[in-house]
Order: structure tokens, then C-alpha cells, then sequence
């Protein structure tokens, strides 16, 4: 798992510093070309590109950081850091977009009478297919390893190339009907830059708080403990990420009653190995739910008990059940949904059952909707 890592930092790295040097050529070209011309959005262009450099050196600072590895103080690493490295990439849209804002109110106030020549149209013709050629690669790039950073830069990049582009479309006009559309088309620009800023910063938040897992990922990881022999049902699943395809994970799994602590043990090690090897994810725990084979009525009982909690629209699954019919004493998990408070669910349930039951000592435990 150690080398995957590496390996996927090594294409962060690469593709970061691919976007540096371009950015850096872009920035060295379009900033002669705006004093040339007097063009405050040529120039604003060359400013955002720098912003772009930057973004992608923290990119990088936060890849190689990722990688360091755990310690007694951080057992699950440092994998989190690209979160906010993109968390910093994200400010750097946003400001850009911000500053470039400004500046065109400014120059719709006062403005400039811009001098464009044909090879400014050029090179400015090349910028927009160098932004389009490397926002493309770098989002590509960025999906293919997870690096939401990547990702983020290769939007903002594919921004810039649209930028560029209204900075061409308005030196044409200019040029040829001697009106000057820059500052206006500037402030439109940046008004979507300053969105893309917030839409990464909000997104990128949501991965620092904690997502629900993919539900692909919680389906196979659920269908991988299933297919282990004698697992009966796969409960409680709770992954926990760590950062970019470092997830760890815990969950239950139902078991008949007739097996030793021993076999018991054989198969939990099992499901820890199939999940991971399928999956990548570490199962750091694996509880076990005890089913019931020796009885009929027990299933008689686990059926009714069963159709009375899932009556209520906010109970969305029992799992666990034992019941021990001599001791007169049963138990059982109910997944709630975020609709109704855990306490007052398993109250209400408590009291259902109960009513069903009356000479049985209950047990419920309140499960919260973790994953699909």
C-alpha cells in the first residue's frame, strides 16, 4: 500500500510541476504583452496564471507532506494534509477571482484605451489553447489518482482558458469597432472565478468534516464479508477516511450460534483479508452478532419483532436479533434515520416491542444511517 502511495504522489509531483512551467510561460508572455498594450485584463490574465504557479507548488508542498509516515502522535498518517492543501488552493482561486473583480469595476470607472497589435491576438490565441490543453491533462491526471487539488487546479485552469479567451474576443472588438468591452467582460470572468473558488472550498470542507462512503465501496465491502462462509449479514459499517484512498474501516457481522470463539476468530480474520485485498481498506475492527439456529420460534419471534419496528417510516433496518427464550431476554440493533432522535427512536421501539412482549426483558440499540 506504501509504494500506491508513493506512486500516486509521484503523479501529483509530475503533473504539478507541468502546470508550473507552463503557468511560468504563460505569465513571462502575457505580462509583456499587457504593458505593451495598456490592457489591464492582459495583465490581470498574467497575474492569475501566477496565482496558478502557486497553487500548484502547494500542491506539491502537500503531496510530499502526505507522505510522511505515521507516528505515535498520528497513527492514521498525514494523508489529511492534501485536504488542505487544496483547502489553500481553493483561498487562491477565490482571491484571484476577487482581485480581478476589482480591478475591472475599477477600470469600468476608469478606463484605459488599451493598444493591441496582431501578435498580442497571438499570443493570447495560444495562451487559451495552452490553458485548455493543460486544465484537460491536469483534471484527468487529478481523477486518476483521487487528488482533488489536481482536480481543482485543472477547473481553475479551464476557467483561465475562458478568461483568455473573452480577453481575445474583446481586443478583437476593440480592433475592429474601436470599443472597449475588457473591463466588463473582466468582471463577468471573475464573478465565475470567485464560484469555482467557493464550489472547491465548500467541497473540499465537505472531505475534511467527513463524507458517507461511496456507495459502491460499502456495497462490495458488505458483499465481500457475505461471501465468506458462514457469514450470515454484514451491519454497521463505518468508514473512516484518512485521506485520498487511505480509508479504515469497522462494521459487524452475523454469525450462527453454534460456532467456538475459535472459528469465530478464523472467519473475522477472513473478511478483514478479502475486504482488504478487494478493496484497500483496513477493517481495524469486527464485532460479531450471535444468530440464532437452535430454535424455530426464535425465528418466529425475530420475524414479528422485526415487522413492528420497520411500521415506523423513520426505522429503516433491525439487525442483530438474539432472543434467549428460557432467560426471556432478547436484543437487537435498529438502524434510525437522521429524521427522528436516537434516544426518542429507541424509546418508541423499547416501548413496541415491549407492548408485543410483555414478559421479556429488552435490549435496543440505536444504530445511525452510516453507510448503504
Amino acid at each position: 500500500m506504501r509504494e500506491e502511495i508513493e506512486s500516486r504522489s509521484a503523479v501529483i509531483v509530475k503533473t504539478s510541476l507541468v502546470g508550473i512551467i507552463a503557468n511560468l510561460f504563460l505569465v513571462t508572455f502575457k505580462a509583456f504583452v499587457g504593458v505593451l498594450s495598456n490592457s489591464i485584463a492582459v495583465i490581470l490574465d498574467a497575474l492569475n496564471n501566477l496565482s496558478d504557479a502557486v497553487s500548484s507548488i502547494v500542491t506539491i508542498i502537500g503531496s510530499k507532506l502526505s507522505l510522511k509516515k505515521p507516528t505515535k502522535k498520528h497513527p492514521m498518517g498525514y494523508g489529511r494534509i492534501e485536504y488542505m492543501s487544496a483547502m489553500i488552493v481553493s483561498f487562491i482561486v477565490l482571491y484571484a477571482g476577487i482581485t480581478a473583480a476589482v480591478s475591472s469595476v475599477r477600470n469600468i470607472f476608469n478606463p484605459k484605451e488599451p493598444n493591441y497589435s496582431v501578435i498580442s491576438l497571438v499570443i493570447i490565441g495560444i495562451a487559451v489553447l495552452v490553458k485548455v490543453f493543460l486544465g484537460r491533462f491536469v483534471i484527468g491526471r487529478g481523477k486518476k489518482v483521487n487528488s482533488q487539488a489536481l482536480v481543482a487546479s485543472g477547473y481553475d485552469a479551464l476557467f483561465d482558458a475562458i478568461l483568455s479567451l473573452s480577453v481575445f474576443i474583446s481586443a478583437m472588438v476593440f480592433m475592429l469597432f474601436h470599443i472597449s468591452l475588457e473591463a466588463y467582460v473582466g468582471l463577468v470572468i471573475s464573478i465565475f472565478i470567485v464560484k469555482a473558488g467557493l464550489e472547491m472550498m465548500i467541497d473540499t470542507i465537505n472531505d475534511i468534516l467527513g463524507r458517507r462512503a461511496e456507495a459502491d465501496l460499502t456495497k462490495k465491502i458488505k458483499h465481500l464479508a457475505c461471501e465468506v462462509p458462514e457469514v450470515m449479514g454484514a451491519y454497521d459499517l463505518l468508514v473512516t477516511n484518512f485521506g485520498p484512498d487511505r480509508n479504515y474501516a469497522s462494521m459487524h457481522i452475523e454469525l450462527p450460534d453454534t460456532l467456538t470463539v475459535e472459528q469465530a476468530d478464523v472467519i473475522t480474520r477472513k473478511v478483514q483479508h478479502e475486504v482488504y485485498s478487494h478493496t484497500g481498506v483496513i477493517l481495524t475492527g469486527v464485532g460479531i452478532y450471535s444468530h440464532n439456529t437452535k430454535d424455530d420460534v426464535a425465528a418466529e419471534i425475530r420475524n414479528n419483532v422485526r415487522k413492528i419496528i420497520l411500521d415506523n417510516e423513520w426505522a429503516l433496518q433491525m439487525h442483530g436479533f438474539y432472543i434467549d427464550i428460557p432467560e426471556r431476554k432478547m436484543r437487537f440493533d435498529v438502524v434510525f434515520s437522521f429524521e427522528i432522535d436516537l434516544q426518542e427512536g429507541e424509546r418508541i421501539v423499547r416501548e413496541q416491542v415491549s407492548k408485543a412482549y410483555p414478559d421479556y426483558d429488552i435490549v435496543v440499540t440505536a444504530d445511525v444511517d452510516l453507510s448503504d
